[in-house]
């Protein structure tokens, strides 16, 4: 049995739609704060929310503005966002999601990038078999990370497997991942360099010149990164617009009731079918690789 469930509210791909958060017990929770980091920190085993289920293109993300953070689809200048098929990409490449209880400072300079963080919860790659659920909490072993520029800031990729992978034994650091899926990492760089391109932006850079990071690297990031989120979560730092409303967090003055959170819910528009994806979601766009 799942020790987290969601409630879908509006229609998928619809500007209202939101995806809710449970835990075991079917109280509301948020899956930005109350999801802990750690599904088993011994073995540095992290929990992961998946966002975004390989092979789809709809840009789904922790709304990390809104009470209790449901998942919501990306508005860009009054469009729902997904992202471009660039040749031979279909959608995401990966199970995509994001790292509970983490959080991307954007008044931090990074010591190893120059650049602020991207006031995000870490993402995450997950490059398993299984296509997960929108919404899916899985567990994952990190392998490493890679270092984005996006637009000035800060936006670590972790590479990471979901421990009930057939093969997740067999992966323990990045140069696994290049033994056991040769192209898969070459793929990952191509792809978040050239995603942005059909929206006319140019091509995204990388910290390091793309080379990706080790498992004990990513490790420290990620860790860095939780740090962060206590400050946010606990006052200590000014998290801007982020909404830090939670249900577990003791020593946080953002904690909140069942039935305030229930109120949340409560005032979101009812569930119904999805709204029909767009044709021109499934283009693929062909261009020089510069």
């Amino acid at each position: 049995m799942s020790r987290y469930g969601v409630e879908e509210r509006a229609g998928p791909h619809s500007p209202e739609y939101r995806l809710f958060f449970k835990d075991a017990a079917g109280r509301y929770i948020s899956p930005f704060h109350d999801i802990p980091i750690y599904a088993d920190a011994g073995k540095n085993v992290f929990n992961m929310v998946v966002e975004v289920p390989r092979w789809t293109n709809a840009k789904m993300e922790i709304s990390t503005k809104e009470p209790l953070n449901p998942i919501k689809q990306d508005v860009k200048k009054g469009k729902l966002r997904f992202v471009a098929n660039v040749f031979p990409h279909k959608g995401y490449i990966w199970n995509y999601g994001a790292i509970p209880q983490t959080w991307e400072d954007p008044g931090h300079k990074d010591e190893n990038t120059g650049c602020c963080g991207d006031n995000d919860p870490i993402d995450v790659c997950e490059i398993g078999s299984k296509v997960c659920s929108r919404g899916e909490v899985i567990q994952v072993k990190v392998l490493g990370m890679l270092a984005l520029i996006d637009e000035g800031e800060t936006d670590w990729k972790v590479i990471a497997i979901n421990v009930e992978d057939p093969e997740a034994d067999s992966y323990n650091d990045i140069e696994d991942v290049r033994r056991m899926k040769p192209g898969y990492l070459e793929a990952t760089v191509d792809w978040f360099r050239r995603y942005k391109v059909p929206d006319g932006k140019p091509e995204n850079q990388f910290a390091f010149n793309g080379e990706f990071k080790g498992k004990n690297f990513a490790l420290d990031v990620i860790k860095s990164t939780h740090e962060h989120w206590k400050a946010l979560i606990t006052k200590k730092t000014d998290g801007g617009e982020i909404n830090c409303t939670n249900l577990t967090v003791s020593d946080s003055p953002f904690c909140c009731s069942q039935d305030c959170a229930k109120a949340t819910v409560d005032a979101a528009p009812p569930c119904k079918a999805a709204s029909p994806i767009p044709p021109e979601v499934d283009k693929w766009f062909y261009y020089q690789k510069n």
